[in-house]
């Protein structure tokens, strides 16, 4: 669901993905193993999440929900090799995580790092010219 809409504000967005490169870049330094596994996916999550918020702060647009930041990440038009669909299945596992107890395997979390180490860069520069270009 998109909320309300506002300014576009740059620099908030320009914020947003700068803190989402910090938090995953230290995220990728911790040690995958069955206690850090959840934390791992679900700062993972975080940061492509903020990446999507910023797309809609961009615009204006103050989301109201989840959904809609990673939808704004699903229609970038980037070349990857895996595909950006997979950030709809990592939200779905973040979901399970946080409001079902679910506590994820080695494999979950080695795919969900792989991803990251995938999709994230790509996505940060597409969005990074994205705001530079307005300013």
């Amino acid at each position: 669901m998109i909320g309300r809409y506002k300014r576009p504000d740059k620099k908030n967005a320009l914020s947003l993905i700068n803190a989402s490169k910090r938090d995953i870049e230290f995220t990728l330094t911790l040690k995958p193993d069955e206690k850090s596994g959840a934390i791992i996916i679900k700062n993972i999550y975080e940061s492509f999440r903020m990446l999507g918020d910023a797309l809609l702060v961009l615009k204006g647009i103050e989301s109201q929900d989840h959904l809609a930041p990673i939808n704004e990440l699903l229609k970038l038009e980037i070349n990857t090799k895996k595909p950006l669909g997979a950030i709809g299945n990592l939200r779905i596992l973040r979901h399970n995580i946080n409001y079902y107890g679910y506590s994820p395997n080695i494999a979950e979390v080695l795919d969900v790092i792989s991803l990251a180490k995938e999709l994230f860069l790509p996505l940060f520069k597409e969005i990074d010219k994205k705001i530079t270009q307005e300013f």
